[in-house]
């Protein structure tokens, strides 16, 4: 589909205690592909990231979790971008998303940050916005909860009993972005729930 690969990012922070928060849906997804796919990641040293060069149908991707907290995120990306010499609409983001209820998808090319602190990073480092973006609803906070708490809390119960789906949902998107492009992804996916 492009003479370009594929840069695909799963932003989320690093270690132990945020692996399995709303903030890193995102990594949670790269996780899924690599273990469906029977691949791994490991550490990239030029570039602060892990990486797993793979193949979607006749695509060369290149999956990422970065090693950086999110708001830190863009320069990793740059020198990934760099590296694997990737233009900016070649680059997919997922990330968590406050403004979707839990366990809807929304694929996007371009747009703003939207208040998300790793994408406004990641769009000061590559001084564009027009990468794609596979946005992964995690919805608002109960009541009174500061969203900046909430997204650094672990899935409740239901939402966790709901993960596998959602990921596979989440990684069929991607794959889709990939194969078929963005239109025919967003066609596919941004009306469903």
């Amino acid at each position: 589909m492009t003479d370009f690969p594929w840069l695909v990012i799963g932003l989320g922070n690093p270690g132990p205690e945020y692996k399995n928060t709303r903030h890193n849906i995102g990594a949670m997804v790269i996780s899924q592909v690599i273990n469906d796919a029977g691949e791994k990641l490991s550490h990239h040293k030029k570039t602060s990231a892990d990486i797993c060069e793979t193949r979607f149908g006749n695509n060369k991707v290149i999956l990422a979790t970065l090693r950086c907290y999110m708001n830190e995120s863009g320069g990793p990306t740059s020198l990934l971008t760099n590296f694997f010499k990737i233009p900016v609409e070649n680059i997919i983001f997922m990330h968590d998303e406050l403004d979707l209820p839990f366990g809807e998808i929304r694929i996007k090319q371009g747009g703003g940050d939207n208040g998300h602190n790793g994408l406004k990073s990641v769009r000061g480092s590559l001084n564009s916005g027009e990468f794609v973006r596979l946005r992964l609803g995690i919805g608002r906070p109960p009541g009174p909860i500061d969203p900046g708490d909430f997204v650094l809390k672990p899935f409740n119960f239901f939402e966790k009993s709901q993960m596998t789906d959602y990921l596979q949902a989440a990684a069929g998107a991607l794959v889709d972005i990939v194969d078929k492009g963005v239109n025919a992804a967003q066609n596919l996916h941004n009306g469903n729930a």
